[in-house]
């Protein structure tokens, strides 16, 4: 079958869906446990000394539409530092896997749990972040005036930072956390009884499908939560754009994708000459394999973009990989310069669901994950919110690179992209290359990861269910 030409309205759009899953343990003081179960479930938790609390969710949505349009005064994110060492984590633990994740989305995340942390709990988010040298409460303003920067009027594309807040019905939660919540990050309040898990689940999974695009299905199952459930927090990012220079679909062709690991994969190969921002990088060793190329291509609205760091062709991407720092983002976007390049990209797709909970330890974020967690300013003085602590943190991100056209021919079969006489710079990812998404204004990462085996995309492939 040709595969092209059942292909209809190309897009360009990239989803991530992170999805924290916070499960709290609660110790209450046993002269106070009959009574305060009792209340709240007194058949299912009366029977239990102890009490889990899963904290699943945080769904927080905005609409945020990109032309350009920003205010003047444009914050900047501090986050990158952080962003490069949880990437560096990932890498230890990945192996030669894929990696796709939402720096963005973990970093809105850890805000709203540090709403409602105090002492040490609070002041290692602090730290691990890069919020050490901000004053009281700063940090929230920043994530709030990021998002607003965000924002602008036209569609050449869209981003959707989605936060709501689930609680269960007839528990008291902190009404200074709550305002906060909204105040910061417009998390949206609703109360359910989650020992109703089903329904539960459905009513959570129609909202996300409906703020999503129909794009992320399925988000939570009913055994998901329990009687014991008190609120749910998630959190999710989407992206959609379309490439400011559009790969033309006729010109899309199979070709070999070489692995690290030296064996060969197929994948469709995307080809255009255009005007980019491109470079080549040394730094000064053997350390990353000698000189390797930078190609920032720019998204519509040119607020966002996707750059690419490629090694040389015979240089495994793990000889580049440990110099990547933030303050190096920043000079590879200082650096670059427009002109025109040849470029080969892969048509691909990437996902991954990461268990953030020992990475966020290993980056210092220990506190909130033990039972010596203050998470106190979350909850009312009856639950003695000091005994809550962060049981499960997980994110699930999603990638999709294509063309952006309507319908259109393209070759099929086996046809060999030829080097011939080379009169531009000439960036051929067909081999593994680090990427990130961001923007260019704030600095905000919305996404980073690597491509060591591109995923094809099949004709139609456009439902996720995740």
């Amino acid at each position: 079958m040709d595969i092209h030409g059942a292909l209809a309205g190309l897009t360009n759009y990239v989803l991530s869906l992170s999805f924290y899953s916070l499960v709290f343990q609660l110790q209450l003081k046993m002269k106070s446990v009959k009574k305060w179960l009792s209340d709240l479930c007194p058949e299912s938790c009366t029977a239990h000394p102890s009490f889990t609390m899963l904290l699943l969710g945080l769904l927080p949505l905005m609409l945020l539409r990109g032309c350009g349009c920003q205010a003047a005064d444009v914050p900047e994110d501090v986050t990158a530092e952080f962003s490069v060492r949880l990437y560096h984590q990932l890498q230890i633990t990945g192996g030669e896997e894929n990696i796709i994740f939402s720096p963005l989305s973990v970093a809105l995340a850890l805000g709203m749990v540090e709403l409602g942390a105090r002492g040490a709990s609070l002041e290692e988010i602090r730290q691990a972040v890069g919020y050490s040298h901000f004053r009281e409460d700063e940090e929230f303003s920043l994530l709030s005036n990021l998002t607003q920067a965000l924002s602008t009027d036209e569609e050449q594309y869209v981003v959707r930072l989605a936060n709501s807040l689930f609680l269960q019905t007839g528990v008291h939660f902190n009404e200074d956390f709550l305002r906060l919540m909204k105040k910061y990050f417009k998390a949206e309040v609703e109360t359910v009884d989650f020992s109703q898990s089903a329904g539960v689940a459905e009513r959570i999974n129609s909202w996300v499908l409906n703020h999503t695009e129909s794009k992320i299905q399925n988000l939570v199952s009913a055994d998901d939560f329990s009687s014991s459930t008190m609120i749910m927090l998630a959190n999710a990012v989407y992206f959609r754009g379309s490439w400011k220079n559009q790969f033309r679909p006729e010109n899309t062709r199979t070709f070999s994708f070489t692995k690290d690991d030296g064996s060969e994969v197929q994948t469709l190969m995307m080809y255009q000459q255009g005007d980019f921002y491109y470079g080549e990088f040394s730094d000064g060793t053997t350390e990353a394999g000698g000189v390797y190329q930078v190609l920032e291509m720019l998204y519509e609205g040119e607020d966002m973009s996707m750059m690419i760091v490629l090694p040389r062709q015979e240089v495994p991407l793990a000889s580049l990989e440990p110099i990547i720092k933030a303050q190096l983002l920043e000079e590879w976007a200082n650096n670059v310069k427009r002109q025109k390049v040849e470029v080969y990209l892969p048509r691909f797709k990437v996902e991954q669901k990461i268990d953030l909970r020992d990475t966020l330890q290993q980056l210092g974020i220990k506190n909130i994950f033990t039972k010596d967690a203050d998470l106190s300013a979350m909850t009312a003085e009856m639950t003695d919110g000091q005994d809550l602590f962060i049981g499960k943190a997980v994110q699930k991100a999603y990638l999709e690179v294509t063309e952006e056209g309507a319908e259109g021919a393209a070759g099929s079969g086996m046809i060999a992209l030829t080097r011939t006489l080379v009169l531009y710079p000439q960036v051929m990812a067909d081999h593994p290359f680090f990427f990130v998404i961001r923007n260019r204004k704030t600095g905000s990462i919305l996404f980073m990861g690597r491509v060591m085996n591109p995923e094809v995309i099949e004709p139609f492939d456009n439902n996720f269910d995740m």
